[in-house]
């Protein structure tokens, strides 16, 4: 994605809610949409659970920023956020036809890659993109997929969460040889009946680096009868990834330059999570609850509500929200040092605009 796509994102958004005389999308926060200012500073501060006249010792280091710079910090962050970046990873792949198999082409590279503005790091990546870019098929389709690998080392592609024949499952040394740099590989099966869901991709050698540094994307499998699933009006995908890329991101980016979510007031959202990365990570969404419908690609025998989602490594959950509560919602890992610091709000952090 380009910067000038991402501010017009970001125009868009923030127009949407009439934002771009009141300081961006973070004015959204304050109630009706008046400007929260903030407080002079007391003469004295108050004494929380101190003899009285008992000194309190709250020496500042040099790097501890003071009330003020805190807030300023704070407010930084949510006036920038969508910040604009360069790359736009988890979009629709393009496939051609061969007969009755469809035909996707991913090229293993690396790339740099702008995790938030003007931070750049080396990502591992599907076609220079990460997440690499969403493969989207329906129940019965026979699928060929041929990698290339321009990478410094081997490696191979696994479907995690697809029932294929053993020798697709992309394990070098137990279901195929390694695919060595410069070398290409072509998998193929069919998407079984009753698979259908939210599944991934990803390498599956040197894993710990290769996917933390990038080499992940989601995979997705169409119902043959959509009314078997839940009902929805519009799907977003969130994949989770900690580790070497910008430590914790969400869809390839860390706050602010993460992408909100919009819906319409009303509007029932389907959010497909994905865990890509080393860490344990409980998804919170503000102001209104989820209901978990499906796990690991399988509907539930019985959805449940919450409002945070704990998503191990390697699981994935389908939720559904309905937008009933208008405004800008902020929606974050509950692991807070994940989420914030001293310095504001960072890596897993979003936010869901519901408009009227």
């Amino acid at each position: 994605m380009t910067a000038t796509t991402s501010r017009s994102t970001r125009r868009r958004f923030a127009g949407t809610l009439g934002l771009l005389g009141a300081g961006g999308i973070g004015a959204a926060l304050a109630p009706d949409g008046v400007r929260i200012e903030r407080a002079p500073a007391a003469d004295a501060a108050p004494d929380h659970g101190h003899a009285p006249g008992a000194a309190v010792d709250r020496q500042q280091t040099t790097t501890e920023p003071n009330a003020d710079e805190m807030d300023a910090l704070h407010e930084a962050g949510v006036m920038s956020f969508p910040a604009p970046t360069a790359g736009l990873g988890g979009q629709p792949l393009a496939f051609e036809l061969d007969g009755d198999v469809k035909v996707f082409r991913l090229t293993c590279q690396v790339v740099q890659w702008e995790v938030t503005p003007g931070k750049w790091v080396e990502a591992w990546t599907y076609n220079g993109v990460t997440p690499g870019p969403e493969i989207r098929v329906t129940e019965g389709d026979k699928v060929r997929i041929h990698v290339f690998n321009e990478l410094p080392q081997s490696t191979a592609v696994h479907w995690h969460g697809l029932v294929v024949p053993n020798n697709q499952d992309g394990v070098p040394f137990l279901t195929q040889p390694p695919v060595k740099p410069g070398g290409a590989w072509t998998y193929e099966f069919q998407i079984r009946d009753g698979n259908a869901g939210t599944h991934m991709y990803h390498s599956h050698h040197n894993a710990a680096f290769q996917v933390t540094k990038g080499m992940l994307g989601a995979f997705i499998v169409e119902p043959k009868d959509p009314a078997s699933r839940p009902a929805f009006d519009r799907e977003y995908t969130i994949v989770l990834n900690d580790g070497p890329l910008g430590a914790y991101s969400l869809n390839g980016k860390g706050f602010p330059a993460t992408r909100p979510f919009a819906a319409k007031r009303g509007e029932k959202v389907l959010f497909r999570y994905m865990n890509e990365g080393l860490m344990i990570h409980p998804m919170h969404l503000h102001g209104m609850p989820m209901l978990v419908t499906a796990q690991d690609g399988y509907l539930l025998p019985q959805p449940y509500m919450c409002d945070t989602l704990n998503i191990a490594p390697g699981q994935r959950f389908e939720v559904i929200v309905e937008a009933t509560e208008p405004g800008v919602w902020a929606f974050h890992c509950h692991i807070l040092n994940h989420a914030e610091s001293e310095h504001g709000m960072f890596g897993m952090v979003t936010a869901l605009i519901v408009e009227e």
